[in-house]
C-alpha cells in the first residue's frame, strides 16, 4: 500500500513561485511514474505534470515552461516546481502513483491534495 502526503500550498500573487512535494510511505516509488493533477472549482480534474520511473516528463500545454516535475528516489519524493504563477493555476493539487504513467488518472494511490491559491 502507498500513502501519499503532498505539502507546499499557500496563497501567491500573481507571477509568484511555490514548490509542491509529495512523499510517500509503504513503499519505495523508483518504480512508479508519479503525477501532479489539479482541481478546480466547477471543473474536472486535470493532469499538470507526470514523470515516469525512467525521469521523462509531460506537461498540460498550460503549464509548459513554467511549471517543473522532478523526483528523488532516495528522499521518495517528487516535486513541482511552480513559476509564473497565473491566478487561473488556482485549484487543489493532488499527487498521484501508478505503475503505469498512462492510467495514473485511474491509480488507487492519490494524495490528499493541497490548497494553490494564486490572487491577481
Amino acid at each position: 500500500q502507498v500513502q501519499l502526503v503532498e505539502s507546499g500550498g499557500g496563497l501567491v500573487q500573481a507571477g509568484g513561485s511555490l514548490r509542491l512535494s509529495c512523499t510517500a510511505s509503504g513503499r519505495t516509488l523508483s518504480s512508479y511514474a508519479m503525477g501532479w493533477f489539479r482541481q478546480a472549482p466547477g471543473k474536472q480534474r486535470e493532469l499538470v505534470a507526470d514523470i515516469t520511473s525512467g525521469g521523462s516528463t509531460n506537461y498540460a500545454d498550460s503549464v509548459k515552461g513554467r511549471f517543473t516535475i522532478s523526483r528523488d528516489n532516495a528522499k521518495n519524493t517528487v516535486y513541482l516546481q511552480m513559476n509564473s504563477l497565473k491566478p487561473e493555476d488556482t485549484a487543489v493539487y493532488y499527487c498521484a502513483a501508478d505503475l503505469v504513467v498512462a492510467t495514473m488518472q485511474y491509480s488507487n494511490y492519490w494524495g490528499q491534495g493541497t490548497q494553490v491559491t494564486v490572487s491577481s
